[in-house]
């Protein structure tokens, strides 16, 4: 793996923590996220910040490990949360948070480890 990856990966894993951090805090219930403006631009803001990251990754990279992290769907939901902010689903936020973070994080650990 390319010193740029790996710097990548790192960042996505503090951002991927950040916002399993943030749900500690605000608590983990759909409602408690739902109900709380600054719990949602939070996680977005992480959200957005793993898009970034997760495009500027080598194409050779993203290729070699696509079939264990869907990155053009990563990359996609940068873009919900960057040009439709006031209309992102509330639901499909929390489907990440609780489902797709989790893997994302214990990918980039595994990798970091390597």
């Amino acid at each position: 793996m390319q010193l740029p990856d790996l710097q990548r990966l790192m960042l996505i894993r503090d951002y991927c923590t950040e916002i399993l951090q943030t749900v500690n805090r605000y608590g983990d219930s759909f409602a408690a996220f739902s109900s709380d403006p600054d719990y949602q631009k939070s996680v977005s803001f992480s959200l957005l910040q793993i898009g970034e990251l997760s495009g500027k990754l080598s194409e050779s990279f993203r290729k070699e490990t696509s079939e264990l992290i869907p990155w053009a769907a990563i990359r996609g939901m940068r873009n919900l949360v960057a040009h439709n902010y006031g209309s992102v689903s509330r639901d499909l936020v929390w489907k990440t948070i609780l489902e797709d973070i989790p893997v994302l994080l214990s990918f980039c650990e595994n990798q970091i480890k390597v």
